[in-house]
């Protein structure tokens, strides 16, 4: 099978984060298994969803890895001109849902592992699929826990979002967190009373916002990336059920995308700091408080232009041109709790992603198989 037709069995499987990747994970089962390839998988604790790693060739020794996320976002609210979970081809473009991120690498590196299994590998093709990278880079966890009592870890790790095939050294990491804000209700018509959460709240995001004016004034920049400081970011707001109450409650989600040189436990304690001082203006009141919690973290990715990586992959590409990237991936994952030398190169433009009728050119997966089969060459 080629490269496209392994993308239109791929994206026919309606992997939404929300939903289980277990059909899809067992499509790819099934084909390393009738290719004579095991694979391993890691069950999430509701059974709904799993990791798939495999190897190819020897055993005693680390390889290259491939590392890609087989969820994909939602299509609700969109408006798309045909079945966003069947594969259309129209004018050299491949689309669907998940097309290019990240279905298509995916795809390309199945065919790798197909005509793997035809060579004599001196090192190691390897495998990993993961589930819920979307929501937080969440279901490749339990693999990389595993890893980390392997004897023979991965020597080089490619994560394949789309780059249009350019060598990513380096991304953001992320920190989501929850502001709960108490007050303390009362009946509107005597809000003295009362002590209005919500108010809380807004008080805390103009902290948030001053915070993020000073970062964009005199902090740390890198300037390789598009927004090249550190931002920060509420997203979502809830509180208050009826006009005529003082709120008592209100609840904020937070994040910040951090450059390297920005240590998110600093971060975290300036925004506590910040809500201490939101609660010291409310005069003592012994109802007013604010609990920051963390939701979740990934770390950012920082390798080397020069490191040993970037060099490897320049060679399969032919595209010695670094570039650092705005999204997340499980690069940093793998490089900061492992030790892996990590870089990001996929098939495809990531400004396809996540919008209605997502495409991958014919010509980048064509792309992505010829610097696959140049890594081939490479192991065998």
């Amino acid at each position: 099978m080629n490269s496209a037709q392994i993308l239109e069995r791929l994206t026919a499987f309606p992997t939404v984060s929300r939903d289980s990747n277990l059909d899809l994970i067992e499509y790819v089962r099934d084909f390393l298994a009738a290719r004579g390839v095991e694979s391993r998988l890691y069950v999430d604790a509701s059974g709904r969803k799993a990791n798939l790693y495999a190897s190819i060739g020897p055993t005693d020794r680390g390889g290259i890895l491939l590392s890609g996320h087989t969820d994909v976002v939602p299509v609700d609210g969109q408006t798309w001109t045909a079945d966003p979970f069947r594969l259309r081809e129209r004018s050299g473009r491949l689309f669907a849902r998940g097309a290019a991120d990240m279905k298509g690498f995916i795809a390309c590196a199945l065919r790798a592992a197909d005509l793997a299994r035809q060579r004599h590998l001196q090192i190691p093709l390897q495998l990993a699929f993961s589930y819920d990278e979307e929501v937080g880079c969440l279901g490749i966890r339990s693999l990389i826990d595993d890893m980390a009592d392997w004897t023979h870890l991965p020597k080089f790790c490619i994560v394949g979002e789309p780059t249009m095939l350019r060598t990513a050294v380096g991304h953001k990491g992320k920190t989501a967190l929850k502001a709960h804000c108490h007050g303390r209700a009362a009946h509107s018509a005597r809000p003295a009373a009362g002590l209005n959460a919500i108010h809380l709240a807004t008080d805390f995001i103009g902290r948030i916002r001053a915070r993020q004016a000073e970062i964009e004034r005199s902090g740390r920049r890198d300037e390789s990336y598009e927004v090249p400081y550190t931002t920060l970011h509420v997203g979502v707001i809830r509180g208050g059920s009826a006009l005529n109450i003082v709120p008592d409650a209100c609840e904020l989600e937070v994040e910040f995308r951090n450059l390297a040189a920005d240590a998110p436990e600093e971060l975290i304690a300036a925004l506590r700091a910040d809500a201490a001082a939101v609660v010291a203006a409310s005069n003592g009141d012994p109802d007013a408080h604010i609990e920051l919690q963390v939701e979740n973290a990934y770390p950012g990715l920082d390798t080397l232009p020069d490191a040993e990586v970037v060099a490897f992959v320049a060679t399969l590409t032919g595209n010695r041109e670094c570039i650092k990237v705005g999204f997340g991936t499980e690069g940093g994952l793998f490089s900061g709790s492992l030790g892996i030398p990590s870089i990001v190169c996929g098939p495809g433009s990531i400004e396809q992603a996540h919008k209605p009728d997502e495409y991958i050119a014919v010509d980048e997966l064509a792309r992505c198989d010829s610097m696959l089969d140049a890594l081939l060459e490479r192991l065998a």
